[in-house]
């Protein structure tokens, strides 16, 4: 499989040494590219890959081009590099509605096209994936079974239901710890709580990325402005609406955990 991947940050290394890796994969050749060429060519080193310049990048055709690219950027890197696709295109950017949405647009429609989001940092893995396939074929199972081979769980959904689903899981989850962390004073550790201290672990690891990765996230998904409601109504609730308040959320957690 002779494989393009565009962005060489942490995704873009972790699908290139996932396909590169895969039993499944014959012959799997990587290149690599990006604006910063010399990250394309640190993404290169060690992992016989090639970096190539964003001009030769779109000067060629490649089996499957796979773009890693911000959330912000990927409708234009869709349009940049379909005519790059000889087979497949495929995406890990976070989003699905405008990615999918572009690839309809742009590629030929005998073009396989998927978009993927695995739910973690690559240094976290391995973890869940989510998959949209919207034109199916070898290529696009073969990355997924490389996926899988590494120990990823994948499941199938929908660009609409996983875009919902990121605006609590990713922009409100983020948008509250990162509030609490910046709103809370310093403390001894001995004063900490079960739920505060698992509170300071969640705002480490959030706190342990790239800031532009998250306000990537907030640009792209709402789910800030609830917390932001949610925290004012509790601030702003006497016993009796507090206790709804409580009560409420005790419900749609029981509610989630019916669903599991």
């Amino acid at each position: 499989m002779e494989l393009l991947v565009v962005g060489a940050g942490e995704m873009g290394r972790w699908i290139a040494d996932t396909v590169s890796s895969a039993d499944a994969i014959a012959d799997p050749a990587v290149s690599f590219t990006d604006l910063d060429a010399d990250r394309a060519r640190d993404a290169a080193v060690g992992r016989e890959a090639r970096a190539l310049e964003a001009s030769t990048a779109t000067a060629n055709r490649f089996e499957v081009v796979c773009l890693a690219v911000p959330i912000s950027a990927v409708a234009d890197a869709v349009a940049a590099y379909a005519d790059v696709a000889d087979a497949a295109m495929i995406d890990v950017s976070g989003a699905m509605e405008a990615p999918i949405a572009a690839m309809r647009d742009h590629l030929d429609s005998d073009v396989e096209r998927a978009s993927l989001h695995p739910l973690f940092a690559p240094p976290r893995v391995p973890g869940n994936v989510a998959a949209v396939v919207d034109r199916d074929g070898p290529r696009v199972t073969a990355v997924i079974e490389a996926i899988e081979a590494g120990g990823n769980d994948v499941f199938e959904t929908t660009a609409a239901e996983h875009d919902e689903a990121m605006e609590t899981v990713q922009a409100g989850a983020h948008a509250a710890i990162l509030a609490w962390r910046l709103a809370g004073a310093d403390v001894r550790e001995e004063f900490h709580t079960p739920v505060s201290a698992g509170l300071d672990d969640l705002a480490d690891t959030v706190t342990e990325g790239a800031p532009e990765v998250y306000a990537e996230i907030q640009g792209a998904f709402d789910g800030a402005e609830d917390v932001a409601d949610a925290a004012a109504a509790i601030a702003e609730a006497d016993p009796e609406a507090f206790a709804a308040l409580y009560e409420r959320a005790r419900g749609e957690g029981t509610e989630r955990e019916r669903h599991e």
